[in-house]
């Protein structure tokens, strides 16, 4: 189901939802590509809403112009533990802007799955399990300026105003001992915003810390080396995008 795109000041999840529902754009089987448990056989469940608006979003269905239906908490936990994965991805979109994640993630979690949510970092639900909490920062390269998306630039100043919470990810990252911060890079510069983050973000250690370089394709080696250089001299992990190597920019992977 589309629903119309959203103009700033708009809900950022126009697909309604009751309290035992999620708007949800897909649920699948696949490999997890991205972190550390790059390789893991995973079952994914995407909602359907962002409160974000990058330009490079790779998955505009679930944010630019956000698609699904809705579906219940207790059909999504039959779905995951009928799946025979014993992992399961919290996704979107932007999974921590419902409050309806939390009884779900307890749910999976009380099924004995192994839960991971991706998340900006931007919005915190207290009391939301996760084994593993994902966080991926905004860098300045992810706002939408001049986007055709976005021909006023309501957009691009909302996201902007959005992108970091430091009060958020220093929670975040104080509440869950197994986390990971995956910043999308796209140019050198990218380096110097980054340090001034993890200047903010108390109690990491060098191998938390991720650098995925931008893009839908399996990128050049010589694109990305200045990449590997900066993990190799900081004591980061380069993140490797293995479901783009495996399957392609395709839905359902």
């Amino acid at each position: 189901m589309g629903v119309e795109l959203p103009q700033a000041g708009a809900p950022d999840h126009p697909v309604r939802a009751s309290a035992d529902e999620l708007p949800v754009s897909e649920t699948f089987l696949s490999i997890q590509g991205e972190g550390k448990l790059t390789g893991v056989s995973s079952w994914f469940i995407r909602v359907s809403g962002c409160n974000l608006r990058c330009v490079w979003c790779d998955t505009p269905y679930a944010s630019w112009d956000p698609e699904g239906g809705r579906v219940s908490i207790a059909t999504l936990v039959a779905q995951a533990t009928n799946s025979g994965a014993a992992h399961v991805v919290l996704t979107g979109g932007e999974p921590m802007i419902f409050p309806q994640l939390v009884p779900l993630s307890h749910a999976l979690g009380d099924a004995g799955l192994h839960v991971t949510i991706e998340t900006a970092g931007t919005n915190d639900l207290p009391g939301v399990h996760a084994d593993l909490m994902s966080l991926s920062p905004k860098l300045a390269n992810s706002t939408p300026t001049g986007d055709p998306r976005d021909p006023s630039g309501a957009w691009a100043a909302r996201h902007e105003a959005r992108r970091l919470d430091f009060s958020v990810l220093n929670a975040l990252v104080a509440r869950f001992p197994d986390r990971q911060l995956k910043f999308v890079v796209s140019d050198p510069k990218d380096l110097a915003e980054i340090g001034r983050v993890l200047e903010r973000v108390e109690g990491l250690s060098p191998c938390d810390v991720m650098l995925m370089p931008e893009g839908v394709r399996t990128p050049n080696p010589s694109r990305v080396r200045w990449i590997a250089d900066a993990c190799v001299e900081r004591g980061w992990r380069y993140c490797h995008r293995l479901h783009i190597e495996l399957f392609g920019d395709t839905r359902g992977t």
